[in-house]
């Protein structure tokens, strides 16, 4: 059982991994959870996260998938002497709060651990979909990786660590607004039994989505913003329940500087995800009140923002 399960970012590719569409994870080491067992002193605080992992285990155990590889009875065992996740991973911001959980009982009670991550990510899924309805099971799986990778759907590639072009920065743009993902989800899925969205979908949105991924690995800065401006127009058509109005203005405004936002997650609230390679620029553009005068076009914008610099 590891120390730590980290959360996580999908890059590129939240909405598109529902057609088993290529997308870019990476660790957020910003946050994590961890197992730990109650003592009377942080007994309140743990003991929510103890009925809910009853609660979790209790589902478990109905999964004949699951039933044969977690001992769910172990399990249970240590939850009720205390056992508990401390967890500091913002819930409802889509960076994995379901996702460590998930990766952390896996680790821990496994009887045994297999290799294939395709396979753990279908497991992964099925664990997953207790909290958010349907899981693709890659955010559980980052967790429990713990390393930056591509997938598409017939494998996972393992990416090194400092991957990015080091003129390509990435920052977390805070909504201060709770997600509900499975009702984005659903919204979605409706969406594409559309079948001109769907067609739309699959020929105009997927590409950019792929060539944002290609581009940001290749290092090659020009044509990575280039599909960002791209996929950020395409997430304004196809996506727009996802944007918040606090963050429209983000999609909406051309800049005179390489920036780009897209969503995180499922959107509706959380992290937006920003792009940049001026972070001095980003950083005041991000600073601006809604009352500021010096940002021209900018001047709607609702408030200033929380940023975390990946």
């Amino acid at each position: 059982m590891r120390d730590r399960y980290y959360s996580k970012v999908i890059l590129f590719g939240e909405y598109s991994m529902i057609f088993d569409s290529t997308a870019l994870m990476v660790p957020l080491k910003q946050f994590s959870a961890q197992w730990r067992f109650a003592s009377h002193s942080d007994f309140s605080d743990s003991a929510a996260s103890n009925a809910s992992l009853k609660r979790f285990a209790d589902y478990l155990s109905t999964l004949e998938s699951t039933k044969e590889i977690i001992d769910i009875q172990r399990l249970e065992h240590d939850l009720n002497l205390g056992l508990f996740l401390s967890s500091d991973v913002p819930s409802g911001y889509g960076l994995g709060s379901s996702g460590t959980l998930v990766a952390a009982v896996y680790d821990g009670y496994a009887k045994q651990k297999t290799q294939d991550l395709m396979q753990l990510k279908s497991l992964f899924g099925q664990m997953e979909s207790y909290f958010h309805g349907s899981s693709s099971g890659i955010d559980p799986l980052q967790c429990y990786v713990g390393k930056p990778f591509k997938i598409t759907p017939e494998r996972v590639e393992l990416l090194d660590e400092g991957f990015l072009n080091k003129d390509i920065h990435i920052c977390l743009i805070d909504t201060k607004i709770k997600s509900n993902t499975k009702p984005l989800v659903n919204h979605f899925k409706a969406q594409r039994e559309n079948p001109e969205f769907l067609n739309r979908f699959q020929t105009t949105y997927l590409p950019h989505v792929k060539s944002c991924i290609n581009t940001i690995i290749e290092g090659d800065k020009d044509l990575f913003f280039n599909s960002l401006k791209q996929l950020t127009k395409g997430q304004l058509e196809f996506l727009r329940p996802m944007i918040t109005d606090n963050t429209l203005d983000l999609f909406t405004a051309d800049f005179d500087f390489n920036f780009g936002v897209k969503i995180s997650g499922s959107g509706g609230g959380g992290y937006v995800l920003g792009f940049t390679d001026d972070v001095q620029k980003a950083t005041d553009l991000l600073s601006l009140s809604c009352h500021s005068k010096a940002a021209g076009r900018m001047e709607s914008m609702r408030g200033e923002f929380d940023v975390i610099w990946l």
